[in-house]
């Protein structure tokens, strides 16, 4: 992880806006600085970031800030879905709707899996707002965070090999 000096105003504005999206603070920097790029590239850079944000989620568990743990999973799984429509159709999904729409064209190629998998993370996604979510639930939305991100950058990458 890298960390970026900015000016407090700014930094409120990046935490008001995600809010209001319900995205973490990285996807919203993220859709900013990949407009323009290439759909395969954007996919490819959506995807790692995914996998970085599991990786993030895994150091927050250990710390036991299961919100923040709860709430990467939750970026890492919005950002697979958001890589496999735009690696798939050049489509940048913009919504909750729109990824609750796009994860079943996901499990209809993947398998029916890939629902658990967005339900999960759906739960950690309201955990981080309302708690309750006890270590087990992050641990197994983690598992099924990771299937899922390795799932789509095995397609995605797959085209490079």
């Amino acid at each position: 992880m890298v960390s970026i000096t900015i000016p407090r105003v700014i930094a409120d504005l990046l935490r008001e806006k995600a809010g209001k999206l319900g995205v973490p603070i990285e996807e919203l920097l993220l859709e900013f600085v990949t407009r323009g790029l290439d759909p395969s590239d954007v996919a490819r850079k959506y995807i790692d970031v995914a996998a970085e944000m599991l990786g993030q989620a895994e150091d927050e568990l250990r710390k036991g800030d299961l919100r923040q743990a709860g709430e990467k999973v939750w970026g890492a799984v919005a950002l697979a879905v958001k890589a496999h429509a735009m690696y798939r159709e050049g489509i940048r999904l913009e919504s909750h709707v729109q990824l609750w729409q796009y994860k079943s064209k996901m499990a209809e190629e993947l398998g029916d899996w890939v629902r658990g998998a967005w339900y999960a993370a759906n739960a950690m996604h309201m955990n981080f707002y309302e708690g309750g979510a006890d270590r087990k639930d992050v641990e197994e939305a983690l598992e099924h965070a990771r299937r899922l991100v390795k799932a789509v950058a095995d397609r995605i990458y797959a085209e490079r090999r």
